[in-house]
């Protein structure tokens, strides 16, 4: 899709945004990190602006979180684990600081849909899971909404820390995390 010149630009600039924030990085700086010249970025893409919206395009910088990603059997452990594991696959912590980093005013209109998307895909499977679930009478509550919100930021909460702070606030591994929490969050609501 893009020749290796554009995709050392976009790799450059999303590491610079990781680190330093969109408003931060310049063209300069891009420049540099891409050992290209600055009118190299302008011929290719014509400003950083440009670049993002290339980079959203791709696998390595969009987590490309699709309904179809999650499959259920009923069994709300084992399910609430496999959604738990597809999540933390693919939102990683890398997601985490490069969606910060691309919060910016400049940017709102460009990137709100797409880092919005993993959320809105998430949330809309959990709500769904949750409502059979509920027919089948294995809930304790008709909240679902509720329910879909708190199991995605019991997930977010976990990939945002690691983003911050890697291990230093806690030393868990997904995998330990995901069995835990997964466990402690169905003994809250099934029946």
């Amino acid at each position: 899709m893009f020749d290796e010149t554009q995709n050392k630009i976009i790799d450059a600039t999303m590491s610079l945004v990781m680190e330093k924030g969109y408003t931060s990085t310049t063209t300069k700086d891009i420049a540099k990190k891409a050992e290209v010249n600055e009118c190299t970025i302008f011929r290719r893409f014509g400003s950083k602006k440009e670049i993002i919206a290339a980079a959203m395009t791709l696998p390595e910088w969009n987590p490309c979180l699709r309904e179809e990603d999650f499959e259920s059997t009923g069994d709300l452990i084992a399910d609430l684990c496999s959604f738990s594991e597809v999540y933390l696959r693919k939102v990683t912590p890398r997601m985490v600081r490069i969606s910060i980093g691309l919060r910016s005013p400049d940017l709102y209109e460009l990137t709100r849909d797409g880092i919005r998307e993993v959320p809105d895909t998430f949330k809309k499977v959990l709500v769904d899971y949750f409502t059979e679930m509920q027919k089948l009478g294995k809930l304790q509550t008709d909240n679902i909404e509720s329910l879909a919100v708190s199991f995605l930021a019991v997930n977010f909460g976990f990939v945002f820390f690691k983003a911050s702070f890697g291990d230093g606030l806690t030393a868990l591994q997904s995998k330990e995390y995901i069995e835990s929490s997964v466990r402690t969050f169905v003994n809250g609501i099934g029946k």
